[in-house]
Parts: C-alpha cells; sequence; structure tokens
C-alpha cells in the first residue's frame, strides 16, 4: 500500500502498516489525477517535507502546545504514520482507486483519515471514501473555489475538486473559506457553486470580519472534513505553492478555523494539498503546513466522546 519509510513518521505518530486501534491515520498521497501538459510531480516531496519540518520537535510531545493550550496528544490518542502511497504520475485512475481504498480502510478501522498531498486533484477520491459514512460537511479552505466541470478534456483534476465532491449524496454543505485573486473558476462556475448551495467567503471577507464569517456556515455538531489548500495562506508565509498571491490568510486564521470547527463539530477528515517543496528555500514554509496538521491532531475527538 505505501513505499518503503525514508523519514520519521509526522510529529506524535507512530510507523504502522494498519490503522487498527488507532486515533488517526495519516498517509501520503504524492500523484493524483494529472492534466496533459502540466506536470504533477511539483508536489510529490510535499509529504516527506511536512515530516521533517517537525522532526526536531518529537521529542518534546509532552511540553504544553500554546495554539492547542496544553501537549498535542492527549486523553489516551494514538496517531499512526502509514507512509507514502505508491501512486504514480501519470495514472490518475490507478492513483484514484488507491486514495480511496487507503481512506476507506481508515474509516472502516474507527480512525480519522489525515492525507498529505500531491495536488488538489487528490481529494476528490478521499472525499468519495466518506460515502457509507455519516454525511459530511466540506470546509474547503483555498484561494480557489474548483468548481470547473472539467479542464483539458479531465474532469477529475485540481480545478473541479469542490464539483465533483457537490455530485456525491453524502455531501450536504460546502463551506469555501479564503478565495481571492483570479483562479481558474469563470463566472458560470460561480454562479453554478451558488446555485448549488456552497457557502463562498472571501479572503478580503475573513480580514474584515473575523473567522466567524465562515465558522457561522458549519453546523453544530456536523462531520466536516476540511481540505485545506495551501495556496490559501499569504504567499509571504507560503511561498512554496504552484501559484502564489497576496491577500491571503494566516497561521492564526487558518488554526482559528481549525479549532472553531473542533468546538462546535467533528472533525471527520483532513487533507493539506499544493505545497511545492522547491520553492520553500528556507523551509518555513513546509513548518508552517506542519504546524496547521499538528494543530488538526491536536484537536481531534476521540470516538464516544
Amino acid at each position: 500500500m505505501a513505499t518503503p519509510a525514508t523519514t520519521p513518521p509526522f510529529m506524535g505518530s507512530i510507523r504502522a502498516q494498519s490503522p487498527e486501534g488507532f486515533t488517526a491515520a495519516i498517509f501520503g498521497a504524492p500523484h493524483g489525477t494529472p492534466y496533459p501538459g502540466i506536470d504533477n510531480r511539483l508536489h510529490r516531496g510535499a509529504p516527506d517535507a511536512f515530516r521533517m519540518a517537525l522532526r526536531d520537535d518529537i521529542d518534546w510531545l509532552d511540553h504544553w502546545d500554546w495554539d492547542l493550550g496544553g501537549p498535542l496528544l492527549k486523553h489516551g490518542q494514538a496517531v499512526c504514520d502509514l507512509g507514502n502511497l505508491k501512486t504514480r504520475p501519470k495514472d490518475g485512475p490507478a492513483n484514484r482507486q488507491l486514495i480511496e481504498s487507503t481512506t476507506r480502510g481508515i474509516l472502516e478501522a474507527g480512525a480519522v483519515p489525515i492525507m498529505f498531498g500531491g495536488d488538489d486533484s487528490v481529494p476528490i477520491p478521499f472525499i468519495a471514501a466518506f460515502s457509507n459514512q455519516p454525511a459530511i460537511v466540506i470546509l474547503q479552505i483555498d484561494a480557489h473555489i474548483d468548481w470547473r466541470n472539467d479542464r483539458h478534456g479531465e474532469s477529475m483534476g485540481f480545478s473541479s475538486t469542490m464539483r465533483r465532491a457537490s455530485e456525491h449524496d453524502h455531501v450536504w454543505r460546502i463551506v469555501q473559506a479564503g478565495a481571492r485573486g483570479l483562479g481558474s473558476a469563470r463566472e458560470q462556475e460561480v454562479r453554478d457553486a451558488l446555485t448549488w448551495g456552497a457557502h463562498i467567503v472571501t479572503s478580503r471577507a475573513i480580514h474584515h470580519k473575523g473567522v466567524e464569517e465562515v465558522l457561522k456556515h458549519i453546523p453544530e455538531d456536523c462531520d466536516c472534513v476540511i481540505s485545506l489548500d495551501c495556496d490559501a495562506l499569504d504567499s509571504s508565509v507560503m511561498p512554496a505553492v504552484a501559484y502564489p498571491s497576496p491577500g491571503g490568510l494566516s497561521y492564526t486564521q487558518v488554526t482559528d478555523l481549525v479549532s472553531g470547527v473542533a468546538a462546535k463539530a467533528r472533525i471527520a477528515g483532513f487533507c493539506m494539498v499544493e505545497f511545492v517543496p522547491l520553492r520553500d528555500r528556507m523551509k518555513t514554509a513546509a513548518f508552517t503546513a506542519a504546524r496547521i496538521a499538528a494543530n488538526v491532531i491536536g484537536r481531534l475527538r476521540k470516538s464516544g466522546d
């Protein structure tokens, strides 16, 4: 299922072959569904970059985390790292099947799936895997809304993630936070998203009105899957993306969204995508992204909580 480990497991997690008995399971999905002429190998090193970013913090798990108000792992939580899936750059159908089956296996084991991509097409099979679970709300944190029906003749690529999600019966609400600047959406795609019922909160609105402008659309006690595209963050703190742009969210705004969801709902899954390691010359962007993932882990509830 996964490639042999070449990096330490993600902070606080245990290297494992199976998610059985764990609260959450991390895995890397280096490749998704490619577009003709667009190289999706830019993101393949992202899962290991996140693992390496926090490797020096592994010895400090019992220390107070001021972002979380306590240690990272608590209440007997156990998190495993399954390694990276054996995806291939040009084999979209096989990549989707592998991602979906891995996610389903984690859910069937009673654990929360945490996926490190890969481009923003990898959430398509990740979200599809929740079909046998309670209906989900999706919180997409992204500079782009991803409602294209197809691009270059491909309907499963990174510009179509939320369009494909909207077609699932088990997705009953989509909340989209952080849209800004130019993206792949044209006027019709924006209309389609709003007609379906997507709640789109721009980056500008969050800056002016706060994260509550997003959180008010997250229902109480729902199962929420968070999909984070790293380009949602401002280019000053997250330059290591394919399409950086100004006006994005801060680290604190993103972690406030995570904690806000956890306070009123259950984080049922998390994926983080679109990171480009070669553009992270100072390695600070990987650290920022990895700390967001650590925040998610710290906010998870155990089954029965």
